[in-house]
């Protein structure tokens, strides 16, 4: 008992030392990165899910690929054309399976030079995404089209697939994507 007292009063002593405060000239000999690094892994409708009919919505018990007229998937619209939204949008439809990685980073990076003289114009921070080291996909599939609205339930909605895909495998990606800002902060 008297032992397990003392090593928990050392314990304390060392944890509250450990706790002071730093200098602001302690603070500026600190080096560090900035940034996050995220793995993940991202199941989408994989038991069921909604399922638009005339009316509310309801729910989809089974997504499989034998089910009659099962959209199970999520769905993200983006206009192509003017602000009003009545020109057209591009659509990835019935976005279902698993994605997993790992490695990818987000971070910002200041731009003043290289590409091709536009850098230093530009000198400004973008958010740097970097590629995860590996993505994994299981039983995925997203059905690219284009369509007369966001949604499938607006009114006159309608679309054209253009394409389905099915994957199941893995990719191993390298670099980064920029995102640039636009407008004034």
């Amino acid at each position: 008992m008297k032992k397990t007292i003392i090593t928990l009063l050392s314990f304390l002593s060392v944890s509250a030392i450990a706790m002071e405060p730093m200098s602001a000239d302690d603070m500026g000999m600190v080096t560090g990165q900035g940034g996050v690094y995220l793995s993940g892994d991202l199941t989408i409708n994989e038991n069921g899910g909604p399922l638009n009919v005339d009316g509310p919505s309801a729910w989809q018990a089974s997504c499989d690929t034998a089910t009659a007229d099962a959209v199970c998937g999520a769905r993200i619209a983006v206009n192509t054309g003017d602000n009003a939204g009545s020109s057209g949008w591009f659509v990835l439809d019935n976005i279902r399976g698993r994605f997993s990685f790992e490695g990818l980073t987000l971070k910002t990076r200041t731009i003043n030079s290289g590409f091709e003289g536009d850098g230093a114009a530009f000198n400004s921070d973008v958010l740097e995404v970097g590629l995860p080291n590996s993505l994994e996909y299981e039983s995925v599939s997203l059905t690219v089209a284009n369509s007369s609205s966001a949604r499938p339930t607006d009114a006159n909605f309608q679309q054209t697939n253009i394409f389905t895909l099915n994957i199941n495998g893995q990719a191993n990606l390298q670099g980064n994507l920029l995102v640039y800002p636009t407008g004034t902060p």
